[in-house]
């Protein structure tokens, strides 16, 4: 357990508020985010009970929509759920949590099936017969997909049909700003409507946090401009329990364009045969790992930045020309089309790309069921952390987290709700600080976060330079302590300094190197010390008030 000793004052609730002024809406469920795991989850709840999914923008904006590769699922002759494990062990770097990796790879199947039969089109060899790829540091082609659009294909039908449920209301342009908690159990949330510009408490006996990963604190990121970590930061406040927060993934291959620096070009490229080149039109990967452009994502991604530094360049080259323009256009359409928008035919030029962040490891600590620490509060997808990734996700295991373990989490749910559905919450409370307006530039902050972020806590980090972000950290922290926080932007960058914070204790306690936490002034990988999860909590802050 890493122990906090914050001098900054810190605040249970992000804003003051009065429950007995406020109106108040109860539901069975609560469900906080509208990615694949926080809709699967309320899809697969029985339809007798009420939920809330409520969304920080619309429902069709979420990281799993962005999702570009495929689904890993054992289907394929001469493939297993054995196979699969080992694949997914071998890239955590040894902080795999085994029992949660066999749920993840035992039970893909039954849930590819359930999309099937929802309706979800999956790219086939044949009418009977699903289409495979491979991606980095699997050893068996195993990735099913839907073009290079999978995570919309999937998400789309996942959504239109919730929407004709029923008992499944959701609400969008909702913020939610904390976790509502009475003696260690969770009682509701605490929410912003952005339209009406007026605060709303969502009652329940059950809260289901699905709200993504936190890539925004980085200047460059795959992630959504949402992502800011509002659901890990809420949790954290709760109480709950945050692990493995200094593994952060930086995919190797985003596009690099003046115009567009966040763009994925998916890991199946490289399944494809794409081959990584410097600016002198030379391959290098073999140089770096016997898997070359295979190797794990955090091995790629390194090669890239060394590879950069070298020659002194911001990217490098995806290379797929040998590919038939034809082939290229129907398996990849979306990144195809993409590129030539901005004058890349990906065809006949070599596509500029560069690591940008891309997944959080870490997250709310939970069992395979996805429970937290605390009572009726859960949490399943990248807002996670049951030890499946370890200290770096394996290619396309993400998607499915969500399904598996939403599905876990739904039928825990209903069993749960035998007994607590239709109670009444009994919870009311009033929130009063001395908190004050303060005239600051928020959007300079935000952007002086990300750029703190990305020099010193990315790809390759050292004591002297988590240092120094720990301190600029502090600094913006302590100016912004006491403020009172009035818009989106000031509960942003409220949870982007609590996290930024996590992140870089977690990075200057972990010494020595494992997956995707390389420190220079510790480049080795030291098992005898280092093979355990960091864990945090803010019941160690005396000053939270």
């Amino acid at each position: 357990m890493l122990q906090r000793t914050d001098t900054v004052k810190s605040y249970r609730y992000l804003i003051d508020f009065d429950m007995n002024n406020m109106e108040c809406e109860y539901h069975d469920v609560v469900i906080v985010g509208s990615g694949i795991a926080g809709v699967y989850t309320a899809l697969e709840i029985p339809e007798k009970y009420n939920i809330a999914i409520l969304t920080k923008e619309t429902i069709d904006i979420s990281n799993s929509v962005l999702a570009q590769g495929g689904i890993a699922v054992s289907l394929d002759e001469g493939d297993s759920p054995q196979l699969h494990f080992n694949d997914t062990i071998y890239a955590g770097a040894g902080l795999c949590n085994e029992d949660s990796v066999w749920v993840l790879v035992n039970e893909a199947a039954e849930q590819i099936e359930r999309l099937l039969k929802f309706g979800v089109k999956f790219d086939r060899k044949s009418k009977s017969e699903l289409a495979y790829s491979r991606e980095a540091a699997h050893s068996k082609s195993r990735i099913i997909h839907a073009g290079d659009s999978t995570g919309k294909e999937v998400c789309d039908t996942l959504i239109s049909i919730i929407k004709t449920h029923d008992n499944v209301k959701i609400r969008e342009r909702t913020f939610v700003l904390d976790l509502l908690t009475d003696n260690g159990k969770a009682c509701g949330v605490l929410a912003y409507d952005e339209d009406s510009n007026t605060f709303k408490a969502y009652l329940s006996n059950i809260v289901v946090c699905a709200t993504g990963g936190f890539g925004q604190l980085y200047k460059n990121t795959t992630n959504p401009e949402v992502a800011t970590g509002d659901g890990v930061s809420l949790a954290y406040r709760a109480g709950a329990d945050l692990m493995d927060l200094e593994f952060i993934q930086f995919h190797p291959t985003v596009l690099f364009h003046p115009e567009n620096k966040s763009f994925l070009i998916s890991e199946a490229v490289r399944g494809e045969g794409a081959i990584l080149k410097n600016k002198m039109g030379e391959r290098f990967m073999p140089r770096y790992h016997e898997l070359a452009e295979l190797a794990p994502r955090d091995v790629v991604s390194r090669s890239i930045f060394k590879e950069m530094q070298l020659t002194g360049t911001d990217h490098v080259y995806l290379d797929i020309t040998f590919k038939d323009k034809e082939y290229l256009m129907n398996r990849f359409p979306n990144i195809y089309r993409t590129c030539l928008q901005y004058g890349i035919d990906i065809s006949k030029d070599y596509i500029p790309v560069a690591p940008a962040e891309h997944y959080c490891m870490g997250g709310i600590k939970t069992d395979t069921l996805g429970r937290t620490n605390i009572k009726g509060f859960y949490a399943c997808g990248e807002a996670a952390c049951n030890g499946i990734h370890g200290a770096n996700r394996l290619a396309s295991n993400s998607l499915l987290e969500g399904l598996v373990f939403g599905y876990r989490i739904s039928r825990e749910v209903a069993e749960v709700l035998k007994s607590e559905a239709g109670k009444p919450v009994d919870f009311s409370v009033r929130y009063k600080t001395d908190r004050v307006r303060k005239q600051v530039d928020r959007q300079s902050i935000k952007d002086d976060i990300q750029n703190i972020m990305t020099t010193y806590v990315g790809i390759v980090r050292n004591k002297e330079g988590l240092m120094h972000a720990k301190r600029k950290i502090a600094e913006y922290r302590e100016l912004v302590s006491d403020m009172r926080n009035e818009t989106m932007l000031d509960y942003e960058i409220q949870n982007m300094l609590l996290l930024a914070s996590l992140v870089i204790d977690s990075a200057i306690e972990r010494e020595e190197s494992r997956g995707a936490h390389y420190r220079s002034d510790f480049p080795e990988t030291d098992d005898i010390n280092w093979k355990r999860n960091i864990v945090v909590n803010s019941r160690a802050v005396k000053e939270m008030v």
